[in-house]
Parts: C-alpha cells; sequence; structure tokens
C-alpha cells in the first residue's frame, strides 16, 4: 500500500463519512456560506444563515437587496460589508448570464464577484459531487506537514494534492482532512496523541 493510500485510508478511518460543516440545501446557499466563511467560522456563519436563508430563497433575492441592507444582516461576520457587496453583484450575474443558477465549472464560477478557486471547489464537491480539491488553511497545514506539499500558495497545495490522491477520492479527502485540521493537526496545539497519522507524518514539530 502506498503512502497516499495509507494516508487516504487513515483520515477515512476518522472521519468515515465527511462532510462540509456549513448548513445548506442548495448549490445557492452553499455558495452564500462559503462565502460568508472566509475568515469566520463555521459556526458564526450557520447562526447568520439559519435566518437568511429563511428570507433570502433564490439568486433574485440578492440581486434585489441593497448592499448595505445585506450587511446589517451579517451582524458578527467579519467584513460584512465586502462580502454583502459580492453577493449581491454575484447573484446579480447568476440571475443575468445563468438563469439565476449556480453554474457547475470552476471556470465560471470564478467569475463570480467573490469566488475564488476555494470557494469553488467547495461548491463544485459538496453541492455537485463534481471532483474538486478546496484548499483552505487547513488542508494547507495538514499537507504541508503531511511532505504531500511543500507551498504556502493554496493553488500549488491543490496540485500537489490532485497529483497525489485519485481523482475519484478528492471529494471525500479533502472535507476529511478539512476535519483532521480543524480538530485533530490544528494549528498551535495539534493533538498528536490521537492522530491516525502519525507514523506517516514527517512534521519536525509533532509531539
Amino acid at each position: 500500500m502506498s503512502k497516499a493510500e495509507r494516508i487516504r485510508e487513515a483520515l477515512l478511518r476518522e472521519f468515515p463519512e465527511p462532510r462540509i460543516e456549513l448548513n445548506f440545501t442548495t448549490p445557492l446557499e452553499l455558495l452564500i456560506a462559503t462565502i460568508l466563511s472566509a475568515q469566520s467560522t463555521d459556526r458564526k456563519v450557520n447562526e447568520i444563515t439559519k435566518n437568511l436563508f429563511k428570507k433570502y430563497r433564490s439568486a433574485e433575492d440578492y440581486a434585489r437587496v441593497s448592499p448595505e441592507t445585506l450587511a446589517s444582516e451579517l451582524k458578527g461576520i467579519n467584513y460584512a460589508g465586502q462580502k454583502a457587496k459580492n453577493i449581491v453583484k454575484a447573484c446579480k450575474v447568476l440571475v443575468d448570464k445563468y438563469g439565476g443558477e449556480v453554474p457547475k465549472t470552476m471556470e465560471e464560477l470564478v467569475g463570480l464577484p467573490g469566488v475564488g478557486r476555494k470557494t469553488a471547489s467547495v461548491v463544485l464537491g459538496s453541492a455537485f459531487g463534481i471532483p474538486a480539491i478546496a484548499v483552505d488553511t487547513h488542508v494547507l497545514r495538514v499537507s504541508n506537514r503531511l511532505g504531500i506539499a511543500n507551498s504556502q500558495k493554496p493553488e500549488e497545495v491543490e496540485e500537489a494534492l490532485k497529483r497525489y490522491f485519485k481523482q475519484e477520492d478528492w471529494i471525500k479527502v479533502n472535507l476529511a482532512m478539512i476535519l483532521h485540521g480543524r480538530y485533530i493537526c490544528k494549528a498551535k496545539s495539534p493533538d498528536c496523541r490521537r492522530c491516525l497519522l502519525y507514523n506517516e507524518c514527517p512534521w519536525e514539530g509533532k509531539r
């Protein structure tokens, strides 16, 4: 068994059915939640979207609201003003160009205001089941500590992970890696004693 297969097996043993921790029921809701999650916790985003998603049910609803009004409903979310502007602009594009539907390609998604590769990859993988790898701070950290990547650039880490793991495993491994970084391989106080990847980890800082 290769190291990649051992890492995959350990991650999925630790998190057998990994899923994103943002609450959503539609691709649009996941797109909005992921935009809001930058520099904010999933818990805070879920608190905000619980009511937000009841009020705004379509891209048309977001496209019609003023950014100032939307920002006032995002209290507690970091950079609420800028995120509100991006959401309104992105939803106007969805209405004008895609009939109010969220597109299913990386190229189209990153063309939306406020949407980068990470957000697009989250939507592709978790909303549509299309193979993609989202590189957040957790994935960046875990990939480097495990020696899969040697870069602080998300795009380079994404490419390294795509070469390392089989395409059919990208979504599950990606989600498990996010959870592993969030709960086990934390930035400041990694719980190495609980880590199922301890023997695979060459990181000099492990305990």
